[in-house]
């Protein structure tokens, strides 16, 4: 069993000083555990296309330099415009079939299937790279809702049977990571508590949870 890694989200405002957080994100992950952060998704709201390209542009970059995949949340026509590692896939952003056609073999296609065993299934057999199950816990990123929160039980499941890689997310803290790391998450998706506070004490708090 390999070790969970770390799979950082942007917040939605990746402008101002967010590059040199990044970078400090980063590092300090390299330097704690050079496979610790090994993902990072650019998810951001109500720009265009253009300016989403502008924000990109920097942290493409690091995300580069530090050998860690950029993922685009949502759109496959600006992850093919970057020329991004990846996208991730909520229930209504179209097919992991589609995506692949458009970004091609290479291409990391992450699906979110909330709490759903049958909607894993179905983006693994439609050439889904990652499921994602939640949100585990209460969260300012994932949309608030009525949607059945999953179990870390879900996760020992999935890694029993499958071998594509299963992300956990929302609401993941260094203070409740652990059954999710336990329960055999290949990845834990964190955002808030990582950009909501000291993101080089937050990276270091998660490495002496999933790494001792």
């Amino acid at each position: 069993m390999t070790d969970t890694q770390l799979y950082l989200i942007s917040p939605l405002d990746c402008s101002g000083d967010f590059p040199a957080r990044l970078e400090r994100a980063l590092a300090a992950g390299a330097r704690r555990h050079g496979d610790l952060v090994t993902a990072f998704q650019f998810r951001v709201k109500n720009v265009d296309q253009h300016e989403a390209a502008r924000l990109a542009a920097p942290l493409q970059a690091i995300c580069a330099a530090h050998d860690v995949a950029f993922i685009v949340n949502d759109s496959v026509a600006l992850a093919k415009r970057l020329k991004a590692d990846g996208v991730h896939l909520g229930q209504d952003d179209g097919s992991p079939k589609d995506a692949r056609t458009e970004l091609g073999r290479e291409a990391q296609i992450g699906v979110t299937c909330h709490a759903s065993r049958h909607l894993a299934m179905e983006a693994g057999e439609a050439g889904a790279d990652y499921v994602a199950f939640g949100a585990f816990f209460p969260s300012s990123t994932k949309d608030k809702g009525d949607a059945e929160r999953p179990d870390p039980e879900l996760l020992r499941w999935w890694s029993q049977l499958f071998e594509i890689p299963c992300v956990a997310i929302g609401g993941i803290t260094p203070d409740n990571c652990a059954p999710l790391v336990e329960a055999g998450a290949d990845f834990l998706a964190v955002s808030h508590a990582v950009w909501g506070g000291d993101e080089v004490a937050a990276i270091e708090a998660f490495a002496k949870v999933m790494r001792g």
